[in-house]
């Protein structure tokens, strides 16, 4: 008997998450000895979220896994590739194609576009924080509010786009790193004192784990924050202030005042590291008043889904699509200098950039062929640093 209601690989990869009409429409196209028809297939984007400029792709490692064994060709773009709803010249972007027989792969659409759509927006949420945020320490809080089948999912996704750390075990092991997390105010609570509280912290814990002292449990953030400081001294990392809308009002006054008044008893050496409530405008003006580190909650596991959708643009080689899209597989053709994109026809030859002259790149590569897996899955640390590359070509737009 399965305790929580999710679906396991297996489940996955048979087709058991998939629409019910796909299931229908197998059963037609084999019923009619149709099933066989080669088709190309392309992913592309509906629109970002929220006026989103540009996305970081995330979910490709799982989409190789679920095609894996499957009698079609996949390409796609690298995991972590920045893409754009639309090319330069207003051309609807494909973030990969599939070919083969549409009898084979139609009940995979479903799972397919569930893992690159939530994904994609959980790293491009953090991308955008990360690149409002520069080289400011961001960790991954926001799993609690989430149901915990697919926490790995989202810390590995908010990690790939930037953040330092996660806070979860599982998340932690995904990305090959350890957790990173404070202390909640429940310890305080619990022990029924805030030094007594942050001192066992510091006894009982190992050494390697930095001493980071929550401070706005019982009183002021001002007052807890020098208790804190005079408590452990030499030995305090940070404080953390989880005080996104504080009875006092203006969260960035207070990180300026607790700032101060460490700054001045001899505490440069504490860090400020907030909680509670972080976006993009909240690190911007929050870093500004002094916030050196953030913990980013549902904010970045809660965010947008990527609308992705995957569309029939060929069938047995020549030019098909429904109203509103574009036939023919493409391939998208990116400046490695600019960051430009321009979609053409897959047996174009490459362009020039037009913007800076620059040979263009193309960005969809081969990830399947045949059913095998032909392309290097990177690791978690490794996406990453291609998300940092990108975003620092990047204008600021977000």
């Amino acid at each position: 008997m399965r305790l929580f209601f999710y679906a396991d690989d297996s489940e996955i990869k048979q087709g058991k998450t998939t629409d019910i009409y796909f299931v229908r429409t197998k059963r037609i196209l084999e019923e009619k000895g149709m099933d066989k028809v080669k088709v190309v297939a392309e992913v592309t984007p509906g629109g970002l979220p929220e006026n989103w400029q540009w996305g970081v792709l995330c979910g490709v490692e799982e989409a190789a896994r679920l095609f894996e064994g499957c009698p079609v060709n996949l390409y796609i773009m690298p995991e972590g590739s920045i893409f754009y709803p639309k090319d330069s010249r207003g051309i609807r972007e494909p973030v990969a194609f599939i070919e083969g027989p549409y009898g084979a792969f139609c009940i995979l659409e479903t799972p397919l576009l569930g893992f690159l759509c939530q994904s994609t927006g959980v790293a491009t949420k953090a991308a955008r924080i990360r690149k409002v945020a520069g080289d400011k320490m961001l960790v991954a809080f926001g799993i609690r509010r989430m149901h915990p089948a697919i926490s790995p999912m989202l810390d590995r996704a908010a990690y790939i786009g930037g953040f330092d750390g996660v806070s979860s075990l599982k998340g932690a092991e995904v990305i090959g790193k350890k957790p990173i997390g404070t202390m909640p105010h429940a310890l305080i609570i619990a022990m029924g004192d805030q030094v007594r509280a942050w001192k066992a912290f510091d006894e009982v814990i190992s050494s390697d784990v930095p001493r980071v002292c929550i401070a706005d449990t019982y009183s002021d953030e001002k007052n807890e924050a020098i208790m804190a400081a005079e408590a452990l001294r030499d030995r305090l990392a940070a404080v953390r202030l989880d005080t996104p809308r504080s009875r006092r009002g203006d969260f960035a006054e207070i990180i300026r005042e607790v700032r101060w008044e460490l700054d001045v008893r001899g505490y440069r050496h504490v860090k400020i590291f907030v909680s509670g409530g972080i976006d993009e405008e909240s690190v911007k003006v929050l870093g500004e008043a002094g916030a050196e580190a953030f913990g980013v909650g549902t904010s970045v596991s809660n965010a947008p889904t990527v609308d992705f959708a995957l569309d029939i643009i060929e069938v047995e080689g020549k030019p098909s699509a429904k109203r509103g899209k574009l036939s023919c597989k493409k391939q998208v053709w990116r400046c490695p200098s600019c960051m430009a994109d321009i979609i053409l026809p897959f047996n174009k030859k490459p362009p020039k950039c037009e913007r800076c002259g620059s040979e263009m790149e193309g960005m969809l590569k081969p990830l399947i062929k045949n059913g095998k897996i032909v392309a290097p899955l990177p690791k978690p640390s490794e996406i990453r640093q291609y998300v940092l590359n990108q975003l620092e070509k990047l204008p600021d737009i977000l």
